[in-house]
């Protein structure tokens, strides 16, 4: 670890986390802790030693210039910490790095190291992966924990995934064998308009985490970037048929699955969010859409649009979110 800064004195402190690569599909995951840390000016106090879990050839350090001098930007992981205001003030740890190439173990030995000198209550990690959902509906956000306690407080889900996991999932149990509170949350992205930035997904994930640490989250532009969004994909969506077609098969599917939930519950959650964001005076309310218009009807940068049939999602991909 490099220290970059004293470790600071934190409020009831939550670590919140997210990784670039397998487990952060339209990089959702990752620019909603980027927003965070942007929002409310978080202050960079720590960073993993790239040496020790980067691959330079997969994870390549980018050369710059400051005012004529060049400059090395490692890839690494880093720690930082923001102060949230209000009547009961409290500190979160955003975790914000890619996932390492090698020493996995170590890293989140490292990372829980840190989450333990801090006094860190409860570690929530976000992530997003691909999966057979329209853009037209909210995001289906899943939580997911390994603590059964933990569970069955917080309205989560025990995790029941086996299969091949991802940064996420090996820190969510080294958290667990720690005795440390953690829960994952994941944001299904649409598949076939996979590449980032998808500020929908993101903004559904702000909204989750508000309401799993009780606190209210400045959102910013996002709501409006998830709006654009939509109206793009829409767009792009109707200029292809097949691609048409298929949007409104995954809608189909998704309104009969999920017409016993809409129900007294769920509204009852919408409701309560709209209520603290209108009596704390900020932004407007909870958006049921969400997004940014730079996205593409893809299911990778070089690909094809899908076509109506349902598709094989790549295997890294389409695993069940209550993996990690």
């Amino acid at each position: 670890m490099i220290e970059l800064e004293g470790v600071p004195e934190l409020i009831d402190p939550v670590m919140v986390a997210a990784f670039e690569g397998w487990n952060d599909a339209g990089d959702a995951a990752s620019t909603a802790v980027a927003h965070l840390d942007r929002e409310w000016k978080g202050e960079v106090f720590a960073a993993l030693d790239a040496e020790d879990y980067y691959d330079f050839q997969v994870n390549r350090p980018t050369v710059w210039l400051d005012g004529g001098v060049r400059k090395i930007t490692w890839p690494t992981t880093r720690l930082s910490v923001v102060r949230v205001g209000g009547d009961k003030p409290r500190d979160l740890v955003l975790v914000r790095g890619i996932e390492p190439s090698m020493r996995w173990r170590s890293f989140c030995n490292e990372l829980l190291g840190f989450a333990h000198e801090l006094g860190v209550e409860l570690v929530v990690i976000l992530g997003a992966l691909l999966g057979d959902t329209p853009h037209t509906r909210p995001v289906p956000i899943s939580g997911v924990t390994s603590d059964p306690d933990l569970a069955q407080r917080m309205d989560l889900e025990e995790t029941k995934y086996e299969g091949p996991t991802g940064i996420v999932g090996i820190l969510q149990e080294a958290c667990t064998h720690a005795g440390v509170p953690a829960v994952s949350l994941w944001a299904a992205v649409p598949h076939y308009v996979s590449q980032p930035p998808n500020p929908k997904a993101t903004l559904a994930l702000l909204n989750r985490l508000e309401d799993l640490i009780d606190v209210r989250i400045p959102l910013g532009e996002l709501p409006e970037d998830a709006r654009a969004w939509q109206v793009g994909v829409d767009q792009l969506a109707a200029e292809d048929s097949e691609v048409a077609e298929y949007v409104q098969t995954l809608e189909e599917a998704r309104d009969t699955a999920e017409l016993p939930e809409a129900s007294g519950e769920a509204i009852a959650r919408e409701f309560e969010r709209y209520l603290r964001r209108r009596d704390g005076g900020g932004p407007g309310g909870h958006a049921t859409a969400d997004g940014d218009s730079a996205s593409y009807l893809r299911d990778n940068p070089g690909g094809r649009p899908r076509p109506p049939k349902p598709p094989q999602r790549p295997g890294t991909e389409d695993d069940d979110p209550s993996e990690d």
